[in-house]
């Protein structure tokens, strides 16, 4: 049974003052030994600070900090980060040291973070989480005030009317947060609730509204503040539900959750009710981060249809989000019939942004209101947000009335482009758009963001940004190397006192309209530039702000991001020979669980194709592929390829192999695809042809692979037809082979 101290404010008081002493600038949180990890060790000044486990293979780190602070992570795994680190967010630049299993790097402001292997970020990855805040602030006075010590406690919180909870540093309560039928409550401090239920974890019945089911769990509440929590989710259900409950407040929340299933683990679900803000937290789920429903009291059809509450006004802002699969933000269901109003995300950092599909691909914003589904639904904005790995921009769906107001404005996103397209079907009206951008480019039309706009959908408006403070910018020269004097050029805005603020990609910064700089390495941002490929992709990020008056709350801001890439060594071009346009492909029928040893087995279908997407398969659904010939590269320069493919894809320039597209990661609700699984690598190329081979599987998804490149004087594009050609000397063009039968599409 939860033990609990309840206390006047002076002594409270007391004990805020000391820990708050001005002598100690950094904080740690301390961890009891039962929820200690050992996979890392964490140093922050110098000094050690515990890691926590939280669930899955995530870990976390609190402290609380009044100045910049130099972070030490060391891997207890030898050759932990021997393909590179990934910190974000990554719009603050940060590039750590490597020395063997330690990481180092500088952070000078309070942020959380996600620290990775890059690509790595689905629900079996290795992660940590890294909390630095500000120290918390004061308590109001209050009536009824518990103190909860640290230590571990195992049994739920139960507030009452007017109650105030303070958990100290290191508090861990194995349990919930009740808040049933109460007002006036507030839960603050430094504490961690941990939730392990009885849940299936083979089905989804974590909807239930019913005590101990959640971390938070709200039902008819209202005037709520939780402030400073760590909530860490290891059962399959939803993290923090409210239903039917009003004028809460979440304010710095950390939110973690992971589970074996990878779904049904919602990170916060609003069930009618709303007049909701939060500001200044931390979601990582596995599933919708927010989802928003009138109701919810089942799967059957009559549970389903059974009409819920209004949701409305909603505020999300300066947060950090990130799924394993699912969306950002999702609202409505089939056949469901509800209304809702004011949804604001705003000022956040999207870390990743879903993978796969339910019936609708996933995206930042989802509304799924198919088969039937009945309500008025407007007033969405999306405003100031910077997406890191994301997969779609939104998929919006009504049958009737409709769905209008739906504004993205200010979307800033890394060079990667989306992996699927975004969709608008049905009664949708006045969507805007306004500087949606990923690297540099402002999408101003359906094709380029891409968008399909069906079944009576009104087309969206396309508008650029602030003039004032419009980002992009130029490099030169065209070829760079290790120290290398590059000129970093900002266009000039119509301010005359905007701020030009760089960040290259390598943890260091400057200011001002055109910059130089050099580059040490070769390795990239991410650290994962190979000595044998010979170039690494670096981040440089320009940030243009207007000069802010005294007092202003809303600077004008634009963001551009462009990979430079920095070659530490050349690979020269191949002699030319006689050569005919197209690569030459070889089919070889079944259902491969992995790339099969190619030159063990037995093509069942060869040809010259100009593009994957018009290989000729003779009918084959299920196979693996191999493409071959040369690719033709323009000029010398450092060269970035890009493989998206479902089921698989590997691609090797020169005899090395650059790219590889992860795992295959099955999309869910009974879909027969796999999701598109995204991968670059750079590498230097002297002018001239060199040779490229392709590897892919087909073995259960719809749609080729694609191949895209970028380098000196070619923007992101596909590869293009032109720039392929085969050996005319290749025995696979002489003669094809034999075509067995399509029904003959599984290896036995």
């Amino acid at each position: 049974m939860l033990r609990l101290l309840r206390l006047g404010l002076p002594y409270f008081a007391l004990v805020l003052l000391a820990c708050l002493d001005a002598e100690a600038r950094v904080l740690p949180v301390p961890v009891p030994q039962e929820l200690r990890s050992s996979d890392f060790t964490v140093e922050v000044n110098g000094k050690p600070v515990d890691v926590a486990h939280a669930a899955e293979s995530y870990d976390f780190v609190n402290f609380d900090t009044t100045e910049a602070v130099t972070v030490s992570i060391t891997a207890s795994q030898d050759g932990f980060w021997d393909h590179g680190v990934d910190i974000q967010p990554w719009r603050l630049g940060i590039r750590p040291t490597l020395k063997g299993r330690t990481i180092r790097f500088r952070l000078k402001t309070p942020a959380k973070l996600s620290i990775s292997r890059p690509g790595d970020f689905l629900n079996h990855a290795q992660m940590l989480f890294l909390f630095a805040s500000r120290p918390p602030q004061r308590l109001p006075s209050a009536a009824a005030l518990h103190i909860i010590a640290p230590g571990i406690h195992r049994g739920s919180l139960n507030p009452q009317n007017g109650d105030t909870y303070y958990l100290e540093p290191g508090a861990v309560i194995f349990g919930s947060l009740n808040l049933w039928k109460v007002h006036d409550v507030k839960v603050m401090g430094r504490g961690v609730i941990v939730y392990d239920g009885p849940q299936n974890p083979r089905d989804d019945d974590g909807w239930m509204q019913k005590p101990d089911w959640h971390c938070v769990g709200a039902f008819e509440a209202s005037h709520i503040e939780i402030s400073g929590l760590t909530c860490v989710v290891r059962s399959r259900t939803w993290s923090i539900q409210m239903k039917d409950s009003t004028n809460l407040l979440y304010d710095d929340v950390r939110v973690i959750g992971g589970n074996p299933g990878n779904a049904n683990q919602d990170g916060m679900d609003w069930l009618g009710g709303g007049d909701t803000i939060v500001r200044d937290s931390f979601f990582r789920s596995s599933d919708d981060v927010f989802a928003m429903q009138g109701n919810w009291d089942g799967y059957t059809e009559d549970e389903i249809k059974q009409p819920g509450h209004d949701v409305s006004n909603i505020l999300v802002e300066n947060s950090v989000l990130s799924t394993s699969i699912s969306n950002i933000v999702r609202a409505g269901w089939p056949e469901k019939t509800f209304n809702s109003r004011n949804f604001t995300l705003k000022n956040s950092d999207i870390l990743h942004g879903g993978i796969g599909s339910c019936g609708l691909p996933f995206a930042l914003f989802t509304f799924w209101g198919a088969r039937g589904a009945v309500g008025n639904h407007s007033g969405y904005t999306f405003e100031n947000l910077w997406l890191d790995d994301w997969y779609s921009l939104f998929q919006i769906e009504q049958e009737n009335p409709g769905l209008q107001g739906f504004t993205f404005r200010n979307i800033w996103a890394l060079e990667q482009p989306p992996l699927v397209t975004s969709e608008v079907k049905g009664p949708v009206k006045n969507i805007r758009l306004e500087n949606v951008k990923y690297g540099q480019t402002v999408v101003t039309s359906n094709s380029h963001l891409p968008l399909l706009v069906s079944s009576d959908a009104q087309q969206p408006v396309y508008a650029a940004g602030d003039k004032r403070v419009r980002a992009s910018f130029q490099v030169t020269p065209a070829i760079l190397q290790p120290q290398t004097r590059a000129t970093f050029t900002a266009d000039k805005t119509t301010d005359p006192h905007a701020r030009y603020t760089w960040l290259f990609g390598d943890g260091t910064t400057a200011e001002g309209l055109r910059v130089h700089h050099r580059f040490a390495d070769a390795r990239g941002t991410e650290l994962n530039g190979t000595d044998i490929a010979g170039a690494g992709r670096f981040r440089v990020i320009l940030h243009v702000q207007s000069r802010a008056k005294p007092g202003a709350t809303d600077v004008p801001e634009d963001w551009a991001e462009r990979g430079v890439t920095v070659v530490g060594h050349w690979h020269e071009a191949a002699a030319k020979a006689p050569a005919s346009a197209g690569l030459s492909y070889r089919i070889y029928p079944g259902s491969w669980p992995d790339f099969p040893v190619f030159a063990k087995e037995t093509s069942m279908k060869n040809g010259v194709t100009p593009t994957l997407a018009s290989t000729d398969t003779s009918g084959f659904t299920h196979y693996a592929a191999t493409y071959e010939g040369m690719i033709q590269v323009p000029a010398d320069g450092g060269y970035n390829f890009h493989l998206m493919a479902r089921d698989g894809a590997r691609l090797t320039i020169d005899g090395i192999l650059l790219v590889q597209t992860g795992p295959p990661f099955a999309e869910v609700c009974g879909s027969s695809n796999n999701a598109v699984r995204y991968e670059s690598g750079s590498i230097g190329l002297r002018a001239g042809k060199h040779t490229l081979r392709l590897e892919t599987l087909q073995t259960m998804s719809e749609g080729p692979a694609r191949l895209l490149w970028d380098g000196p004087g070619i923007g992101l594009t596909d590869v293009p037809a032109k720039a392929l050609t085969h050996s005319t000397t290749d025995s696979l063009v002489q003669s094809q082979s034999a075509v067995s039968s399509p029904a003959a599409t599984t290896k036995p």
